[in-house]
């Protein structure tokens, strides 16, 4: 009976022995907490924008971009100068001619080129012209600008012929209206540079698999044979068996 008891106690004892075993496993799912840090700089390099395009900003955020990049455009560019300097020719103009007799035609078109230049500042200064983009704003612009000269050059001349007894006042205004007139055509050569090393891209639809296939075939060549490359090249003919070889 003792020897039973004997062993009967270290079997209990061994019993308990895996315990630490699954405690030591216990805390192995505890790394999923860790990965929050990398989906916060995740988020954060989403979040961040290109300095140079608008990328995906919405509503103020765009509307903040578009006009800083739009007034940073039309100032440094020299359109806004140059702008401004014949709409300030154009009414010195009209102040030159207050206190004299002047066609009513002169003044209409003074008056008329002057709305036309403050409705291309505003738009400009305000980035309108980003949320219209079905109107073409560098041919416009282009466009006033010539008939803006044209028109001012053609009021200066009209000016001078329907007078034969013209004041200071009256010639300080007139060559006002040819110095605004010279500005335009200033604009027009700084619109220019919009166009310049801007071309047309060429199938930019097409998957990169068919580009090939968009190439003509050249002279002396089958239409089916022009999209293929050194495949469509037959092999070179084998040469022919040495003299005296073994058969």
């Amino acid at each position: 009976m003792p020897d039973k008891g004997k062993n009967s106690k270290p079997g209990a004892a061994a019993a308990p022995a895996p315990a630490p075993a699954a405690a030591a496993a216990a805390p192995a799912p505890a790394p999923p907490p860790g990965d929050k840090p990398e989906e916060k700089t995740e988020e954060k390099k989403k979040s961040e924008q290109p300095k140079d395009e608008v990328g995906t900003r919405k509503g103020c955020r765009r509307y903040k971009w578009e006009f800083k990049d739009s007034n940073r455009e039309f100032w440094v560019m020299g359109y806004a100068e140059v702008k401004l300097i014949s709409l300030g020719c154009l009414i010195g103009s009209l102040i030159m001619f207050t206190g004299t007799t002047v066609h009513p035609l002169l003044t209409l078109i003074i008056t008329m080129e002057l709305s036309i230049f403050t409705f291309f500042i505003i738009i400009y200064t305000f980035a309108i012209q980003r949320y219209m983009p079905f109107i073409l704003w560098p041919i416009s612009d282009l466009l006033n600008d010539l008939f803006s000269s044209t028109f001012l050059v053609g009021a200066a001349v009209f000016a001078v012929k329907t007078r034969q007894t013209m004041p200071m006042h009256y010639i300080y205004g007139v060559i006002l209206i040819g110095v605004a007139a010279l500005f335009a055509l200033i604009d027009v050569c700084l619109q220019k540079k919009h166009f310049k090393g801007k071309k047309v891209k060429r199938h930019v639809l097409i998957p990169p698999g068919k580009d090939k296939q968009c190439e003509k075939p050249k002279e002396g060549e089958k239409p089916g044979e022009a999209g293929k490359g050194r495949a469509g090249v037959p092999p070179p003919p084998l040469p022919p068996p040495a003299k005296g070889g073994k058969k």
